[in-house]
């Protein structure tokens, strides 16, 4: 599943065609994705006009001028390609992103705030993406996003927020970092990178680097640090070019040559000095890349 860098280059890609674009027609090619389309979807998003294009956590927002926000899921395999005299397909994938129209469920047709005219096209071949509708006043309480964790990119995640959220927990950093509830959006492969970079061993208890009565340590301040880094970097780089992800221009994405740990077992480790091997290990069902000698 994409991770949060890959869902905002492809919010980036798509930003140009898609704000202060009027949505002149849209087409619905069946009744659901992994859900089904809200009640009157496609009268709802008729005639509008998408006033901005954001992201939380995974989700990419579209505002409306109805009032309404278009929250759109990519799920595993969905994917947006962008066709017409603004044409490109946001985002880049390592494997060529489907574009076998009998996946194309959802086409919308625009006319851009500088009058040209685009479709942005859907697709996905395993469904497991979704769109719905949202009143802007009931986002932060529907039941998609109220038990959303903070932002990792925005500027309330620093050290003194982390020794808050890990104070007293036992479970694993890599387990507490994964964790929604606390911080949205972050996902296996920047957690294992993160870690790394902290020095910081995947299985140790998130509340054996907090701070008491939630002061910031050397520990937590640079973990903060280096989460922001790692997406930032891989924000820059357009993403990891795993299985199918591209960018919105239909470019690769190459943070993965950036890798210090993930898929790197039984590769030597990449910091100065350290002797180690990346080793993996299964945590909750999910691989974990790490390096035994220098993460502790």
């Amino acid at each position: 599943m994409p991770e949060l860098p890959e869902v905002e280059t492809v919010r980036r890609g798509l930003a140009p065609t898609m704000e202060g674009a009027r949505v002149v027609r849209l087409d619905q090619n069946r009744p659901d994705l992994r859900f089904p389309f809200p009640a009157g979807f496609k009268a709802r998003l008729e005639g509008r006009t998408v006033t901005a294009l954001s992201r939380r956590s995974k989700y990419l927002l579209a505002d409306l001028d109805s009032g309404d926000v278009l929250v759109m899921h990519l799920g595993m395999s969905g994917s947006f390609r962008i066709d017409g005299e603004a044409g490109h397909t946001p985002g880049a994938f390592a494997h060529a992103r489907s574009k076998d129209p009998k996946h194309d469920h959802v086409v919308f047709h625009l006319k851009t705030a500088g009058g040209a005219h685009a479709r942005i096209i859907y697709n996905d071949p395993r469904r497991f993406g979704f769109m719905t509708l949202v009143p802007r006043p009931e986002l932060s309480t529907h039941p998609l996003f109220a038990n959303l964790g903070l932002e990792p990119l925005g500027n309330e995640l620093d050290g003194k927020i982390l020794s808050r959220l890990f104070a007293g927990k036992t479970t694993s950093l890599k387990a507490a970092l994964l964790n929604q509830k606390l911080i949205a959006g972050l996902g296996n492969i920047y957690v294992c990178e993160a870690l790394w970079r902290s020095g910081l061993g995947p299985e140790r208890q998130a509340g054996s680097i907090a701070g008491k009565t939630g002061r910031a340590t050397a520990q937590t301040t640079a973990l903060a640090g280096h989460i922001r880094d790692t997406l930032m970097e891989a924000i820059q780089a357009g993403g990891s070019s795993l299985r199918d992800h591209t960018r919105a221009d239909g470019t690769l994405g190459y943070f993965q040559h950036n890798f210090a740990v993930y898929d790197r077992e039984g590769e030597p480790c990449r910091k100065e000095g350290c002797t180690g091997t990346i080793s993996r290990i299964v945590q909750s069902n999910r691989s974990t890349f790490h390096c035994p000698k220098c993460q502790r």
